[in-house]
Parts: C-alpha cells; structure tokens; sequence
C-alpha cells in the first residue's frame, strides 16, 4: 500500500531531575552539598532514508515519544542523557508543523535531517545552589518537559522525468520498457494505482529517474478519476512525457486535454518543458502513421511503441537532451 500524507504526534524526552544530596565522610558530619544535576531528554530527529519509498509504518503509529533524562545523584553524578529519538522517512518528505502549516525542512537528499522536538533541559542539584551565605541549600530543580508537536508528513517523490497521460495509454509498460521497474501491467484503465518510480540507464554512468502515476481523465483538477491525488509527485520533476495513445481518439486533443488538467491544477507543472510521445504506432497503418507526423504540438515529439519498442532511442534522445539543456 502506498501513503503519502500523514499525521503523527511526536514529544521530545523530559530532562531528570536535579538531586539534594550531602557529603558523608568520617569526622566530617555535615558535609557540603554534592546533588548532581540531572540529564538533558533526547530531541526527535526525522532524517530522510534512500531505503523507504513510502509512509506506510506512520499509518500504524502516530504517536512518537524520546527518552527522559535521568535524575541527578550523589557525588555530583549527572544524570544520563536521555537517547534522541531518530524517526526516518523516504527522501521527498516534506515536514510541517501541522499547527501553524510552517515547514521546517524538505528532507530531499540522503541523510538530510530536522530536528523537530528538543528535548528539556535537566534541573540543577543542590550543589549548584551554594553560596557564601547558604552552604548547604537543600533545593534543587526539577528537569524542564519535553515539547510536544502535531506534524504532518507529506511525500512527494524525487524524480527527473514524469510521465503523463489518460488511463490505458501504456505508461506503465513504457516505464518497464525504459527501466528495471516492474508495475503492474493490464488492458484496462486506472491499472496503476500508485506512483511507480523507475531508472532509465543512458549510458554506464548515465542515467536518470522516472515517474509514472495513474492515469489522467477530463476534469481531474476536479477530483475526477485517480490522477490527481497523485499529481504532486511529477511537481519536483524537471521535464514531462506526454504518452498519448495515438491509435484511439484524437492524439493533438488529447494531448491539449492533459495539458489543461495541469495547467489547472498547477501553472508551474504545466509549464516545465515536455515531450510527446505518442505511442502504440504498431497499430497503426502506414497513412496514419504519417499523419502523425504532422500533427502541431509545439513541443518536440516521436512515435514509439511501449511494446514492441519501437522509437526508444529516439524518445531517450529527446529526454536526454531535454535533461540536459
């Protein structure tokens, strides 16, 4: 199951406390003050992990707590410190107060982390209380709580090109042509379910990452069909691939229909630069290929066919150069 939002209550360790303690040696029968001071709580730390690619775990568990710290003691021991508390996340997540909307960090990049609980300071023993007039004070502080957060944790994955199109129009099996990822793959709409995320190897040390989400209808910016839940994972995405099925319906249409969903859900996604790739030519005949070719876009496209491969090393030239203009 993929989850991209949640909300989770996090609170960080309280410190101990501080202690009243007094020296007992022999022959020395009132002996000075000696409570050690207690030990600070542990911070909660959310930190981005390359090895996750979903908030499943959060859907289980909302609330998240560090440890106390420790009580102070004779002999000026201070208490421990109590242990941070590293809760991780998958690269993408963005961290809200959930209060206020503020965000604190976009945990983008392996091993990026946000202190987002820190955690209260320990009371002071009664050794730091003595004075010249009061040397064996019998009064210490008790360790300051922990602070307790509402966050919202939102996902949006990281990826260099999103593809976009209608249910049904081969994204997903374009997505297994390019790369090693392996979505699900059926002759009926809405198939894919779930953002997919792939890598398409250019060359041996050349590669890039790409998005496939669920299909696209009319009015998605509406809330019409699955596609546009899933929008904000193609936002982060530095170019676009139209995958239009170009032997079903009018291709220059919808190619127009998806650029108007996105213009109206975001004017920024609509405006990243794009590719056409208008797929399943295989079942197209000679005439109709050619009128293809015709066809006014305004932004540089090939015929490909997701399944028998046909046009893949020219749509990777397309994206390449793309990627790196």
């Amino acid at each position: 199951m993929f989850i991209d939002y949640v909300e989770i209550e996090v609170e960080s360790g309280g410190g101990g406390d501080g202690c009243i303690s007094f020296r007992r040696e022999k022959y020395v029968p009132k002996g000075g003050p000696n409570g050690g001071d207690g030990g600070d709580g542990g911070n909660v730390i959310i930190k981005a992990d390359p090895q996750l690619s979903t908030l499943l775990d959060f859907r289980y568990r909302r609330k998240y707590k560090a440890e106390k710290g420790r009580n102070g003691s004779a002999a000026l021991c201070q208490g421990k410190r109590g242990e941070d508390l590293v809760i991780k996340v998958p690269l993408g997540t963005i961290v809200k107060d959930k209060s206020g909307g503020q965000i604190l960090r976009d945990l983008s990049s392996k091993g990026q982390e946000v202190t987002v609980a820190k955690g209260g300071t320990g009371g002071r023993g009664n050794a730091r209380f003595a004075t010249s007039t009061d040397q064996a004070p019998k009064r210490a502080e008790p360790g300051r709580p922990g602070q307790k957060r509402n966050l919202s944790l939102e996902l949006k994955l990281l990826a260099d090109v999103g593809l976009v199109g209608k249910p049904n129009a081969g994204k997903s099996t374009l997505l297994s042509l390019l790369s090693s990822a392996h979505p699900k793959i059926a002759d009926y709409p809405f198939t894919t379910l779930r953002p997919n995320l792939g890598i398409v190897k250019l060359r041996e040390f050349e590669s890039f990452v790409m998005a496939d989400i669920p299909g696209l209808v009319e009015g998605a910016h509406r809330g019409r069909g699955l596609g546009i839940g899933f929008l904000k994972h193609i936002e982060r995405t530095r170019i676009l691939v139209y995958l239009i099925d170009s032997a079903e319906g009018s291709p220059q249409g919808d190619f127009q229909t998806l650029r108007e969903e996105l213009e109206k859900f975001s004017p920024q996604l609509a405006a990243k630069p794009a590719i056409l790739a208008l797929n399943k030519t295989d079942l197209l005949s000679e005439t109709e290929r050619k009128s293809l070719l015709e066809i006014d876009c305004q932004v540089p496209f090939c015929l490909i066919s997701a399944t028998t491969g046909e046009g893949k090393q020219k749509l990777l030239s397309l994206i390449e150069r793309q990627l790196e203009s």
